[in-house]
């Protein structure tokens, strides 16, 4: 983990548009009133898309988790608005930039899979474009102007989501 560049207590934050559990949560709530506004059949309505749901946001919550706990022993917060201590770049953090959000993705996902929502799951493309343009990459340009270096390198050497 590398520290501040310089040194400062910086009260900057990325600018984000939006909370990104808020992006989800909007995101989930159309999903929902669109489908119950203008139902579209789901392929399947078995065993599978609840299998299949139910490992989607298993393996999302174990990411989530983990990139959690990674900001939580770095003593960084977790929340957007907040201005960033340390660069975590070890542990979930070493083999994707964002663990947290492709977390939330799968989450995403795998409850629209289980629900047989199909609304859900086409929302996903828009809301992928959103959190990638409107969260990552002010996030990514925050990081590069407070860490400088130490992000431009963990960048080339870590991928944004896998």
């Amino acid at each position: 983990m590398a520290m501040d560049q310089a040194g400062q207590t910086d009260s900057g934050t990325a600018g984000v548009i939006a909370r990104p559990p808020l992006l989800f949560l909007a995101a989930f709530l159309i999903g929902f009133v669109l489908d119950r506004l203008l139902r579209l059949p789901f392929p399947r309505n078995d065993l599978v898309t609840w299998i299949i749901g139910g490992s989607l946001m298993l393996i999302g919550s174990a990411l989530f988790a983990a990139g959690i706990r990674n900001f939580s022993r770095a003593a960084t917060p977790v929340p957007t608005n907040e201005p960033t201590r340390v660069l975590v770049t070890t542990g979930i953090h070493g083999w994707t930039r964002n663990p947290i959000y492709l977390g939330m993705f799968l989450i995403y996902g795998g409850i629209g899979v289980a629900a047989q929502n199909i609304w859900i799951l086409v929302l996903a493309l828009p809301l992928a474009i959103l959190i990638r343009y409107g969260v990552v990459a002010r996030e990514e340009a925050y990081l590069e102007r407070r860490f400088g270096d130490a992000y431009l390198d963990y960048r080339r050497r870590v991928r944004r989501w896998l």
